[in-house]
């Protein structure tokens, strides 16, 4: 039986000073890199812009994106070749995956504010 191909993560973060369109070209010339060398994609996740933990090329924040793909060893290559020389992109990296690990973890949702009917009312005052 041939083997899976593995999983991998690549962690995109793109330029806030860029266009939007020009954001939104990047994304989706990698989306087409990784389907045009057999690749899969497995999971999108926009987390949006956030603050970087260092300043990278003099930028605080970055637009975050995680694509998820399962494809053969020359695929991280080709997207990497491609993201390595394009205005936009403050930094990449893709990563191998293990087996069986959990499934990536909704951050945009982590950080909305929680639904005002989970807030406790406060008790109202009695003057005496």
């Amino acid at each position: 039986m041939p083997e899976q191909n593995p999983t991998y993560d690549l962690m995109l973060l793109l330029d806030t000073s860029a266009e939007e369109e020009q954001r939104a070209k990047v994304l989706a010339e990698a989306e087409r890199i990784l389907e045009s060398n057999d690749a899969t994609i497995v999971s999108k996740h926009d987390w949006g812009v956030r603050r970087t933990a260092f300043e990278i090329r003099h930028k605080n924040d970055a637009e975050y994106h995680l694509l998820q793909f399962q494809g053969g060893p020359e695929v991280p290559a080709a997207v990497g070749r491609y993201l390595r020389i394009t205005d936009g992109v403050v930094r990449f990296r893709v990563i191998k995956l293990r087996a069986g690990l959990p499934p990536v973890p909704d951050l945009r949702a982590a950080n909305e504010p929680a639904p005002e009917a989970a807030t406790p009312e406060a008790a109202p005052v009695e003057r005496l």
